[in-house]
């Protein structure tokens, strides 16, 4: 089976990932959501899997450059809006495999769950 591993090229934790991912031998395609953008139900499928506040990235630079404004009242579907617009807030990576997806990079979890 093939995955998809969404994130952002340049991001050094995707560099890892997938490096990891090729070093292992596991077959993806890879996902540029800030080069192709991201779908909104796939965002709202990470978020009801995972919870919205795993899926948004507030610890990057883009979020942190919001206004007050911007970061008040936040919820599920205003946190989408925000990732749609800007997906560099999406946390990340992403792999999606099939059944369930990992969200950030964690070496023994990516083991665990790809055997």
């Amino acid at each position: 089976m093939t995955y998809t591993l969404y994130g952002i090229k340049a991001c050094d934790t995707m560099k890892k990932a997938r490096t990891w991912l090729d070093q292992n031998g596991v077959e993806y395609r890879f996902h540029d959501y800030k080069a192709s953008g991201i779908d909104p139900q796939l965002l709202a499928r990470w978020c009801d899997e995972h919870g919205w506040q795993t899926v948004l990235n507030r610890a990057g630079t883009t979020f942190r450059k919001l206004s007050d404004e911007q970061k008040a009242d936040l919820d599920q579907a205003r946190a989408i809006e925000l990732m749609v617009a800007q997906p560099s807030m999406i946390k990340r990576p992403v792999l999606d495999l099939g059944s369930k997806t990992l969200v950030g990079f964690v070496p023994d979890i990516y083991a665990a769950a790809l055997q």
